[in-house]
């Protein structure tokens, strides 16, 4: 059995790709765990990336933490992991204890101990929601849990689903909470939203078939004649559910009062965070959901869906309705507006909730979890 007392230093490599262009969760997750992890007495961290786009990622990591520069093309080497199992990762970052894959792939090893995160279980779930890209991640979950990986989930909920579909030990899957993403500190926004609406719903995610942006319109659509001087808001970027949430809003009657906005910086997000009346988050399905947190941090009610991962992470300091219940969804909405001593209860509720999450503990969690994974080898 490999050394692994605590004092020991251990090396671990850690797949940095997620850090690479515009920050959604996943890269939101890496760069504050590998930012906490890079403060760790026992630990010596490298970032790689498995990306032709690699470029920068020397100033993306934080200070201490060491990089590879050796080319690692994503889809040739995963064609070539899901084939052969060749090359091994310590052709490209040289000998470590552990190599964290962080985005649900984590290369075969000659020697070293493997850890993939599994963000959740969509590809299996929802496989109609998935992305071609996303799709071809199954083998090679498949391959790395049949191989001895460790998986690691950030609820019980996944957890559940990974050792269920793919057949893993129960000790051979870990979760671990992250902690909540700091909002910055908020900028001036005049002019960002129209002047006749009073009062705003927001809603935070990338237009993609699982976040049920349409399904959310139609929910707003339904609620807007009791919910006057409110709008809807929409945050995020264009992801490939777009044409479908642009249609539902063409077709909506009170389209005037539905506002997208697309990706905001770091300070203009929470500037249109701390001013809304609520966060509402319809998503089908969910391996976390980090803006429903960096809402309660800041007072801000909270409508989410009853799938499994929310119900864990939210409990009951927010407004729960079952997924693609639109009529619910907009009882919801015209609920929260309406009654100030509701708002006010979510509010407290959502603070103490909120307050569990830490990065710090994430991280020491995840030191454990490495050393974990080098002890079993």
């Amino acid at each position: 059995m490999p050394d692994v007392h605590p004092d020991r230093q251990l090396t671990v490599a850690f797949d940095a790709t997620p850090l690479l262009g515009t920050l959604t969760g996943i890269g939101l997750w890496a760069k504050f765990l590998l930012g906490e992890l890079a403060h760790a007495r026992h630990l010596e961290l490298s970032a790689f990336a498995v990306s032709y786009r690699r470029e920068g990622l020397e100033a993306l990591v934080p200070e201490g933490v060491a990089h590879h520069h050796r080319t690692m093309a994503a889809r040739p080497l995963q064609l070539s992991w899901r084939l052969v199992r060749r090359p091994v990762m310590e052709r490209f970052i040289g000998k470590v204890d552990v190599v964290h894959g962080t985005n649900y792939v984590v290369g075969p090893t000659k020697r070293a101990a493997r850890v993939v995160s599994v963000h959740d279980l969509t590809v299996v779930r929802y496989p109609e929601l998935a992305t071609p890209a996303t799709l071809r991640t199954l083998p090679l979950i498949t391959r790395a849990i049949k191989s001895g990986a460790l998986v690691h989930t950030h609820t019980e909920a996944v957890r559940a689903e990974v050792i269920e579909h793919f057949g893993a030990s129960s000790d051979q899957v870990v979760a671990i909470a992250p902690g909540v993403v700091p909002l910055a500190a908020p900028r001036e926004i005049t002019g960002l939203l129209p002047p006749h609406l009073d009062r705003y719903m927001l809603s935070i995610g990338t237009a993609e078939p699982r976040k049920d942006l349409p399904g959310l319109v139609r929910a707003f659509d339904q609620a807007a004649g009791d919910l006057e001087g409110m709008g809807l808001v929409l945050v995020g970027q264009d992801g490939w559910g777009v044409d479908a949430l642009e249609a539902a809003i063409a077709t909506a009657a009170h389209r005037d009062r539905i506002i997208r906005l697309g990706y905001l910086d770091d300070a203009k997000l929470s500037s249109v965070l701390r001013g809304a009346t609520a966060l509402v988050y319809p998503s089908l399905y969910e391996g976390f959901g980090f803006p429903p947190l960096q809402a309660m941090t800041v007072g801000v009610p909270v409508i989410a869906t009853t799938n499994a991962s929310l119900v864990e992470v939210l409990g009951d300091a927010a407004l729960l309705v079952e997924p693609r219940d639109s009529a619910s969804l907009a009882h919801a909405m015209v609920a929260v507006s309406s009654h100030v001593a509701l708002r006010r209860d979510l509010e407290i509720r959502g603070r103490r909730r909120a307050a569990r999450y830490s990065w710090e503990r994430c991280a020491a969690d995840f030191e454990d979890l490495y050393r974990l994974a080098a002890t079993r080898g």
